[in-house]
C-alpha cells in the first residue's frame, strides 16, 4: 500500500492509533479499529480517529512467512479464521510459509488495511512534553506520534538462546528454530535437539528421518493427558491470564497445555525410536556434549529447538516490567501504561486469542477516548 500521509511541520506523523505489527494479532486489531469507524492515517490523515499499521515483514504473514519449509499446512495444530473471513481450503502438502502469507495477504487486500511495510519500530518514548500524553514512536522510516499503542509484535524476532558453558567452542553447526529450514541442513550429522516443545518435537521427528539423533530438555516431558476442547483451553487462558496479572513472566503454550501425544510427528518419532529425551547436557566440548552423569557424547550439531520470548525491547523505555520480570496486563491493557495494551501476549498467544485480544483492545480503546472526550468537555 502507497504511503500518502502528510507530515507535520516537525517530521512527525500524527495518528490516534497505531498499531505495531501485522500478523494474525495485528489484522484483527486492525479489521476491529476500522469496523470502529477509525480513518486509515494514510488516506485521511487529518481524521479526528485515525489508525495505521507498521509491520517490519517485507510482506504479509506475519512469522509464518518464515517458518521452514517442510512445515506443511496438514502438520499444523491449528490456523484459525481471521475476522469475518474464514480460512480457504488449504492443501494439506503446500508449506505453510506460502498458504497462510497468502490467505493474510488476501484479508489485508479485502479490507483494504492501511498497513507500511517494511517498516522496523525502533524505539517507544512517552509524548509528555506535547501534553497529548502519548508515544512517540521512532522508526526505520520517521517518527509517529501516537495517542493509543496495540503492540502486536509476536515472538520470532526474540529467540531464546541459553547460554552454556563451552557453546563457544563448538566446533560443529549451531542452529536456532528460527534458523531451521530443512532436515538437509542435518544430513549425516549426528544431531542434539535441545528443548521440549512443538518445534522441537516436529524438528526431532524429522532430522531423525536423515541422521542419528540425541534429545534434551531441561526439565522432564509433561505430555497432555487430557483432550483439548473447549473448557481444557478456557483453564489454560485461565491459568496464564493470571500469571499476566500478577506480572509473572509466561512461559511458551505448551508449558501450559503439555505436549500432544498423539499428533502424527510424535507417533512418527516414537515408531522411528527418537522419542528418547535425556537430561540437559552440562557443558558443550568441540566435538560434542558432557552428559550430565560426566559421560562424553558426540555430535556434529546442535539445534536450540528452546522458543521465544516476547519481542519487547523497543518498549524498553516505558518500563514497564515488574520486579518479577513479567509485563502485568489488565486484560490487553499495560498496568504501567493504560494507554498501551499488548495483544498475540501471554494468553492471547494462540491464534484463537490473538483474534479475540485484537477486538478487546479496540473496544477498550473506544472507552478510553470516550472518557477523554469527557474529561475535556467537563470545564
Amino acid at each position: 500500500m502507497a504511503e500518502n500521509s502528510v507530515h507535520t511541520e516537525s517530521g512527525v506523523r500524527d495518528v490516534t492509533v497505531l498499531v505495531i505489527g501485522a500478523g494474525q494479532a495485528g489484522l484483527s486489531a486492525g479489521f476491529h479499529l476500522q469496523r470502529s469507524g477509525f480513518d486509515s492515517a494514510l488516506e485521511h490523515p487529518d481524521g479526528a480517529h485515525t489508525f495505521v499499521l507498521l509491520d517490519a515483514n517485507p510482506g504479509p504473514g506475519g512469522a509464518w512467512q518464515h517458518r521452514w519449509e517442510s512445515l506443511r499446512v496438514g502438520t499444523l495444530n491449528a490456523i484459525f479464521d481471521l475476522p469475518r473471513t474464514p480460512k480457504p481450503q488449504m492443501n494439506p502438502q503446500e508449506p505453510s510459509n506460502q498458504a497462510v502469507p497468502r490467505y493474510f495477504g488476501e484479508f489485508e487486500t479485502q479490507f483494504n488495511l492501511p498497513i507500511l511495510r517494511p517498516v522496523t519500530v525502533e524505539r517507544v518514548t512517552r509524548d509528555d512534553a506535547s501534553g497529548r500524553h502519548g508515544f512517540l514512536v521512532e522508526t526505520s522510516q520517521g517518527t509517529w506520534r501516537a495517542e493509543y499503542l496495540i503492540n502486536a509484535t509476536g515472538t520470532w524476532n526474540n529467540p531464546t538462546l541459553p547460554a552454556y558453558p563451552g557453546a563457544d567452542t563448538f566446533e560443529g553447526l549451531q542452529l536456532h528454530t528460527r534458523d531451521y529450514t530443512s532436515l538437509e541442513q542435518f544430513r549425516g550429522l549426528r544431531t542434539a535437539i535441545v528443548g521440549g516443545g512443538i518445534s522441537a518435537l516436529q524438528q526431532l521427528e524429522e532430522i531423525s528421518r536423515v541422521t542419528d539423533t540425541v534429545w534434551y530438555t531441561r526439565t522432564p516431558l509433561r505430555w497432555m493427558t487430557d483432550e483439548f476442547d473447549m473448557e481444557y483451553g478456557r483453564d489454560v487462558i485461565r491459568r496464564v491470564t493470571a500469571d499476566v496479572e500478577a506480572g509473572r513472566p509466561t512461559g511458551s503454550v505448551v508449558s501450559y497445555t503439555g505436549l500432544p501425544p498423539d499428533a502424527a510427528y510424535t507417533r512418527a518419532a516414537r515408531e522411528r525410536g527418537a522419542l528418547n529425551r535425556r537430561p540437559m547436557f552440562a557443558a558443550i566440548e568441540p566435538h560434542g556434549v558432557r552428559e550430565a552423569d560426566g559421560s562424553f557424547t558426540s555430535v556434529d550439531a546442535i539445534l536450540w529447538a528452546t522458543g521465544f520470548k516476547g519481542d519487547l525491547r523497543h518498549l524498553e523505555d516505558l518500563q514497564l516490567r515488574t520486579d518479577l520480570g513479567g509485563v502485568k496486563l489488565r486484560g490487553t491493557q499495560a498496568d504501567a501504561e493504560p494507554r498501551l495494551h499488548l495483544i498475540g501476549f501471554g494468553p492471547s498467544q494462540s491464534t484463537v486469542g490473538a483474534n479475540r485480544a485484537g477486538r478487546d483492545a479496540v473496544r477498550a480503546i473506544e472507552k478510553q477516548l470516550a472518557q477523554d472526550a469527557v474529561t475535556v468537555s467537563t470545564p
